[in-house]
């Protein structure tokens, strides 16, 4: 039988060690199958396989991601030979987590399948379409007909298989390389703005096939261990996860910096016919998440303070309090008048009963790392560190320490505030 050429892409890029040890996600995009989806809501692979390899070496085997994201940890536990579970409660995001899972697929079948949806689409009149709102904004009318018509060509394929799982993956991966407006560093979309080059959907379709395959039939040629599973559920919930379980607990929770979470696929949702529009987000997505963006506590404005008596923030309730009122009287003189102070009080409920799930998760002797970053919205200091780990030690473990990687904020142009920051490990002791 003849053999289908993979794409090659370029040589993956040699990492120094200092960056190995980097909290960012940015060296993600040179390593196999993590290069996939651009998720800028990770965190290093190379630190988290460095982690897991040295804390296999100390009899740890198993590790649990309450915030899985797009599969960082468990993508580098099945490397390291760890036995993994994670959970995440974006749905979408889940998914592209769940598909890149299956990079233990025959590399040639996927191959081929992606190549029969793009000879469908190829085949078929470039379908109309009428967008509006962000489609309209970010496509010109050419490009979103051809990528209606891989998506078309996809669904004629589909029959929900690995295959056309990792299908799905590779149209929704190209739709920002495909459109000639801008993105911000974080995932959100800027119309207003413009890049130097847009790639063309078949020619990006087809890259991406090859290259996925290509990373595929890499990656199987090395020892791997069991697969991970992923749950796709509200980790502040721990109904069906396994008690007594991890041994290891390695993750980066939402930071408190009022980034909306919900709204980091909304294009690629948008496109995928899964919502209309930013309204729609709040059920579809939001309301599953930690409560991190004043989106997702417009409602509770007056009831801080009931978020703040909350027996289980009893630990830091003074100083919560301070904060929060300091956070009250500052919305007052900014012309936004956003709730900062509703958002804290219920981002640390929220991780409370985060860490109360750990808990029960979590084996008794079990080590946690939280990769995380403190926060000054209207320039009021929030010590999530200190925070988490008093709320941490209050669930049931014994003691936290926190380990500095980088400064934040230290440019002041364009920022809204002067409060130094810091980004770094929270570990937390069984």
């Amino acid at each position: 039988m003849q053999q289908l050429a993979f794409f090659e892409p370029a040589k993956d890029e040699a990492i120094p060690q200092e960056r190995r040890s980097s909290t960012t996600f940015l060296d993600n995009m040179a390593l196999p199958v993590h290069r996939w989806f651009r998720y800028s809501a990770g965190f290093s692979a190379l630190w988290a396989h460095d982690v897991l390899e040295a804390e296999r070496a100390k009899g740890r085997t198993r590790v649990f991601d309450p915030f899985a994201g797009s599969g960082t940890t468990l993508l580098e536990a099945e490397k390291a030979g760890v036995l993994a579970i994670g959970a995440e409660a974006h749905p979408f995001v889940a998914r592209i987590a769940r598909a890149k899972l299956l990079w233990r697929e025959p590399p040639q079948e996927f191959l081929k399948y992606g190549l029969r949806v793009l000879k469908i689409a190829k085949s078929m009149g470039p379908p109309e379409v009428k967008p509006s709102g962000l489609l309209e904004k970010c496509f010109p009318p050419h490009t979103l007909r051809l990528l209606e018509a891989i998506k078309v060509a996809w669904e004629e394929c589909a029959e929900g298989g690995p295959l056309s799982e990792l299908s799905w993956l590779a149209l929704i991966s190209i739709l920002r390389s495909c459109s000639p407006v801008g993105t911000a560093q974080w995932q959100y979309v800027l119309p207003s703005k413009s890049k130097a080059r847009a790639l063309a959907p078949f020619e990006a379709f087809e890259e991406k096939v090859r290259g996925m395959a290509y990373d595929m039939a890499r990656c199987q040629q090395r020892k791997n261990g069991a697969q991970a599973r992923l749950y796709p559920r509200d980790v502040r919930e721990a109904s069906g996860l396994p008690e007594n379980w991890a041994d290891l607990v390695i993750t980066s929770p939402p930071y408190v910096n009022n980034y909306d979470y919900a709204d980091a696929t909304r294009l690629e949702m948008t496109f995928m016919g899964e919502i209309e529009g930013w309204g729609d987000l709040q059920d579809a997505v939001r309301v599953h998440l930690v409560r991190s963006c004043t989106q997702h506590v417009a409602s509770l404005s007056a009831m801080t303070e009931d978020l703040i008596g909350h027996p289980r923030l009893c630990p830091i309730r003074d100083s919560l309090r301070r904060v929060c009122s300091s956070l009250s009287v500052e919305r007052e003189r900014h012309g936004g008048r956003k709730p900062y102070d509703a958002l804290v009080a219920a981002y640390f409920l929220d991780m409370a009963k985060v860490w109360d799930t750990l808990r029960r998760v979590a084996s008794p002797g079990a080590l946690v790392c939280f990769v995380v970053g403190d926060s000054a919205p209207y320039g009021v200091h929030v010590p999530v560190e200190r925070w988490l780990g008093e709320l941490a030690v209050s669930a049931g473990f014994s003691a936290w320490r926190f380990e500095k990687t980088r400064d934040r904020n230290i440019r002041w142009k364009n920022r809204k505030h002067r409060v130094p920051l810091q980004e770094g490990r929270l570990w937390v002791k069984g």
